[in-house]
């Protein structure tokens, strides 16, 4: 970095230009609407020129129009997840049970919370940084976050009345890790981008044990590719469940709909 950065977004532009950034305006004004100080800026600055992602240096990501927090090494959520998100506020209601399965920083299932207002919320996620960002978000709207892998943090009584189960499983296919931009490769942990040979390993895990889970008319909602979703269509067939898919062109999302039978859509009570 050269010299002192002062306080001006220009100046601030000129340094993450100069470092590659692509949206270099709109990052300077993040960066100093979030600076404490002189030189709070000049190490954030720093920081994001060195490529830490803008939401690891600033402390917080935005979702739906609501900021997350976001520790280093936490996946951030991706702008197309608003899909999922807003497929999940559609099939929600006041006092259902929704569950986020590995949440990330919880950020999806805390918007959808937020917006339906009322519902039970739980969150896990295998990754312990992730668990704890995970806590703080859900914390905002009532929820309850555990760290364990898939299913096996959440209570018992769970089973069988889960009227919404969304996840945002990691579904990159091992071998194009290495084309991820740098700073979802060497920022965020592995384990929230790798989906193994063909991006699928975990969603199989996941649709397996969602009939379990869900209660009757539950839907499971899972992040995909189109490419994707007709292997996961049947493997759904095999679990009991009926599925459809929800494409939006503009945030380039895919989102499998995946309903236990026994009725449609979320159950009231």
């Amino acid at each position: 970095m050269s010299g002192a950065i002062s306080g001006s977004v220009e100046a601030v532009a000129a340094e993450l230009r100069r470092a590659g950034c692509v949206f270099a305006e709109d990052e300077a004004r993040i960066l100093v609407d979030s600076a404490s100080s002189p030189d709070h800026l000049a190490t954030m600055v720093r920081r994001r020129a060195e490529g830490l992602p803008l939401e690891h240096v600033v402390g917080w990501a935005e979702l739906c129009g609501r900021r997350y927090v976001v520790a280093p090494g936490v996946f951030v959520p991706r702008r197309r997840s608003q899909l999922l998100v807003a497929t999940a506020i559609a099939l929600a209601h006041p006092g259902a049970i929704v569950v986020d399965l590995c949440c990330g920083s919880g950020a999806l299932g805390a918007a959808a919370a937020a917006e339906v207002g009322g519902v039970e919320l739980h969150a896990c996620d295998i990754d312990p940084a992730a668990a704890r960002c995970a806590r703080e978000n859900v914390a905002v709207v009532g929820g309850h976050a555990y760290q364990g892998d898939l299913y096996d943090p959440l209570p018992s009584r769970l089973r069988g009345r889960v009227d919404v189960l969304l996840t945002n499983a990691p579904y990159v296919p091992t071998d194009a890790i290495a084309l991820l931009p740098t700073e979802a490769r060497e920022h965020e942990a592995r384990v929230a981008l790798d989906g193994g040979v063909d991006g699928l390993d975990v969603h199989r895990r996941v649709a397996s044990g969602a009939s379990e889970w869900l209660a009757p008319g539950g839907t499971l909602l899972i992040e995909t590719t189109e490419e994707q979703a007709p292997t996961m269509f049947a493997v759904f067939a095999v679990h009991g469940l009926v599925a459809r898919t929800v494409h939006s062109a503009d945030l380039a999302a895919t989102v499998i709909v995946a309903t236990r039978s026994g009725g449609a859509g979320a159950v009231s009570r």
